[in-house]
Parts: structure tokens; C-alpha cells; sequence
């Protein structure tokens, strides 16, 4: 059951992530930052990606993605639909990988240690989803305050 919920909240905000992003009226403003917004939403789509990918796709789904953090900040004007492609890649990636498990290993140690100490990996999980939450909610407001 609670992997269900997972596959759900996860489908449900990074399909909203791509709705943000193919919602931006000129392509240009997806990677503008302003005043005291530190960062794009083409950057934080970038991030959320990789996060993912890595977190959930390399390591409990074995896709063998690497991923390059600093890139995810510092790359810029990549167009909206390979933005959009890769959200696309990444909820199969997301949808594949829950689909491996069981909810027994939600109560297993995850494997590495990401905020310096053990937590299960249903923990994480969660954790996973609502720093995508987080991020959806920066991108909205970047997109309806700086998409003029």
C-alpha cells in the first residue's frame, strides 16, 4: 500500500513538474533567476532529476545513472521539450524502480548514508518526495512571477 502511494505522489508531482515547465509562455524565462531567486526553474528541474535518478533510479532500480550535481546548477538553456523529455524518462524510471520493491524493503536500511546517518528506505522514500514537492512549489512561484 504505501508503495502505491509513493508510485502515486510521485506521478502525480513530476507530471505537474512537467505541466510547470511546458506551461512557461517564453522559454527564455525558464532559466531566468531575479533579486534574491537563486536559482532557475530549468535548474531545479535539472536538480529534481538527478536527485531521482540517482536516489531512487541508480540505486534501488540499477539503471546505472551517474549523476553530475554541480551540472544540474550551473547548465543552462537546455530547451523546454528535452526538459520535458526528461521528466518523461524519469517518472518510467521512478515507476519501474517502486515497482521492484517490496513493502518489506521499505523497512530495510537504504543503502547509503545521505544525511549522515541509517534510514530505512521507506523513510527516504517519502523524504524523496517531498523534496520534489518543495521544488514543485519554487518553480510554480518562479514561473507565475518571472514568465513575462
Amino acid at each position: 500500500m504505501v508503495i502505491e502511494s509513493l508510485k502515486i505522489l510521485f506521478n502525480r508531482d513530476l507530471n505537474k513538474l512537467k505541466f510547470e515547465i511546458e506551461s512557461y509562455e517564453f522559454e527564455k524565462q525558464i532559466w531566468v533567476i531575479d533579486k534574491n531567486i537563486s536559482n532557475s526553474a530549468g535548474n531545479l528541474c535539472l536538480h529534481l532529476i538527478g536527485n531521482l535518478n540517482t536516489y531512487i533510479g541508480a540505486e534501488i532500480g540499477k539503471t546505472g545513472y551517474v549523476r553530475n550535481r554541480p551540472l544540474e546548477f550551473s547548465l543552462k538553456d537546455i530547451p523546454k521539450p528535452e526538459l520535458i523529455s526528461k521528466i518523461e524518462d524519469t517518472i518510467e524510471v521512478i515507476n519501474k524502480s517502486l515497482d521492484s520493491l517490496t513493502e518489506k524493503d521499505l523497512e530495510q536500511i537504504y543503502p547509503q548514508i545521505v544525511f549522515e546517518k541509517e534510514m530505512t528506505t521507506g523513510f527516504f522514500l517519502i523524504h524523496l518526495s517531498t523534496h520534489l514537492a518543495y521544488h514543485l512549489g519554487q518553480i510554480n512561484y518562479h514561473r507565475r512571477l518571472l514568465d513575462f
